[in-house]
């Protein structure tokens, strides 16, 4: 056998023990010819050997990279288009299974909320401790909207840096991602109006769209290429569409990142029957390998994107800190984010604010990407060992959620409430769709302190099934 297959083969064995864990980066090829005894060359030949095989991810500039491995069942299947506009309810029931991410009886698989091991706890304590001794006057006051005056030049540079030029009277400041939205569909709707928006599709959407008495029209989403410009071609020539909302990178709860070629053409497709389109980038920062995707917003020259964002993923949900783009309409959003909740915590805006400045957020983002791709690969690898042969597993490029669909007749809502008895908490497949499909899938959260409870609680799962 040649010695780079040899080596190849040495390497892979040490990432199949977790010696190189899921995201970590493989020592450079002059440190790996030195460690084994071999030229630079073959150590090169080695790892492109391991990317071929879909062990290795090489990145520019930054060398090779273990890839999470594909999951060994089949990805999920794509769902039929909505037959028509429906008005959404039942979202009451939501609540519940949020409620008991606080409860320490209970085994949260359900709510997408990163444990705090996810989640930079000592520097954003920092953080706030030197917001509130530097500027204590101005933290017991408002910050009214649109909200801090370097937090709002803080997120433009970053938007500019994802190529969206963005200046820092644009951007308006919301107490979540969720409220962004809420506030974007306010501008582009009224009562009664059609939203187009991904199925599946994050249930919070479906929030949003019934409190402003929306009717959601729900687009098929590839579990690979996300959402079907096809369908929604179809749905926007028969249906009077007021806007569509889309997560395209990183969907929740498929986890599927549109390719730059499927962005542009779907701000292509919306252009030509005039609908605006409200992007949802909450993901957008926490790719499990790669880089950070681009937004649709990238390609936005006509202010049709109306941007969304917040860090409730990446660096604290309990900040409630978000961000809005609307575009022109950046007065009104304003105004309308007043008329929500009057301002956004104003030690959270500056403690934020602080924390991009001073490079600390690019960090935890370096950490916590590796964490959340060894935290999929470890959930993906228990479920497809305990539930049953057929189950499909999404396999997400970014954030830290699975999809699953169960084979035969489970009712997952039927299910979650058995679950939640023997202290269990996970997302059935209903509350992601107005018109209560995907009643045999539920979504997992990943993001969890991974001990005996855990591997307990999947085991209880696949016997409950």
């Amino acid at each position: 056998m040649k010695r780079y297959l040899q080596l190849a083969d040495q390497l892979q064995s040490l990432i199949q023990k977790r010696v190189y864990p899921v995201g970590t980066r493989l020592p450079g090829v002059r440190r790996l010819g030195q460690d084994y005894g071999v030229s630079v060359a073959t150590a090169v030949s080695a790892c492109r050997e391991l990317e071929q095989r879909g062990v290795l991810e090489a990145r520019s500039r930054s060398g090779f990279f273990v890839l999470a491995p594909a999951a060994r069942r089949e990805a999920p299947s794509l769902p039929k288009a909505g037959r028509r506009p429906r008005a959404v309810s039942g979202q009451e029931r939501v609540l519940r299974m949020v409620q008991v991410v606080n409860d320490p009886a209970v085994v949260n698989l359900g709510a997408a909320v990163p444990d705090p091991d996810f989640q930079p706890v000592a520097q954003m304590e920092r953080a706030f401790r030197t917001v509130l001794r530097e500027q204590r006057r101005r933290c017991v006051g408002y910050e009214f909207p649109p909200g801090a005056p370097e937090l709002r030049s803080g997120i433009a540079r970053r938007l500019a840096a994802l190529q969206c030029a963005t200046a820092p009277d644009q951007v308006v400041i919301t107490n979540s991602c969720q409220e962004s939205v809420a506030i974007a569909l306010r501008l582009l709707t009224r009562p009664g109006d059609t939203v187009a928006i991904e199925s599946p599709t994050y249930y919070g959407l479906l929030q949003v769209i019934e409190s402003l008495g929306l009717k959601a029209l729900e687009i098929p989403t590839d579990p690979i290429h996300g959402i079907s410009l096809e369908a929604l071609a179809l749905a926007m020539e028969r249906w009077p569409v007021a806007a569509c909302v889309v997560v395209p990178n990183f969907s929740n709860p498929l986890g599927v990142c549109m390719s730059d070629a499927r962005k542009q053409a779907l701000l292509a497709l919306l252009a030509a029957h005039r609908v605006p389109l409200v992007e949802d980038d909450i993901y957008g920062d926490l790719p499990l390998v790669g880089p950070r995707p681009l937004p649709v917003k990238a390609w936005d020259r006509h202010g049709q994107v109306y941007y969304c964002s917040s860090c409730s993923k990446t660096l604290s949900a309990g900040m409630r800190v978000g961000w809005l783009v609307p575009g022109k309409h950046h007065e009104r959003a304003g105004y309308l984010q007043f008329v929500n909740t009057v301002s956004v915590a104003t030690p959270s805006q500056l403690a934020l604010a602080h924390f991009l400045d001073h490079g600390h957020y690019d960090r935890h983002l370096r950490q916590v990407r590796v964490l959340h791709a060894q935290a999929v690969a470890r959930m993906t690898d228990r479920v497809a060992a305990v539930f049953p042969p057929n189950t499909r597993i999404s396999r997400p490029a970014g954030g830290f959620v699975l999809w699953l669909e169960l084979p035969g007749g489970v009712d997952t809502s039927e299910l979650s409430e058995q679950a939640l008895e023997a202290g269990i908490s996970f997302a059935p497949g209903a509350l992601f769709s107005a018109s209560g499909k995907f009643d045999h899938c539920l979504r997992l959260n990943c993001a969890v302190r991974w001990d005996q409870r855990v591997e307990r609680a999947l085991m209880r799962l696949a016997a409950l099934l």
